[in-house]
């Protein structure tokens, strides 16, 4: 990350900011470096979920006439849908 250009307030309650510092710790981090890196993953994350895409109606229609169409599994997604997901194991 780039130098420190501005200061970001925020308040908290002395449990949040103890959970916070536990974190932090257990990182190896300041609560300041902790509590930005988390912000700025998390805002990312949201962001990244809107991402919006734009289509003429031409192309709109192009793209619901392939997802019209029906799926045709081949060997390689057949073999990863038997599998059990990682975080159900």
């Amino acid at each position: 990350m780039q130098a420190a250009a501005t200061t970001i307030n925020v308040r908290a309650p002395a449990e949040v900011r103890d959970l916070i510092d536990r974190a932090a710790q257990a990182q190896g981090k300041t609560r300041t470096d902790f509590m930005l890196e988390a912000s700025v993953e998390a805002a990312r994350r949201v962001l990244l979920d809107q991402v919006f895409f734009q289509a003429d109606e031409a192309q709109m229609k192009a793209f619901q006439a392939v997802m019209e169409q029906p799926v045709e599994y081949n060997a390689a997604v057949r073999a990863l849908l038997s599998r059990q997901a990682p975080w159900s194991a």
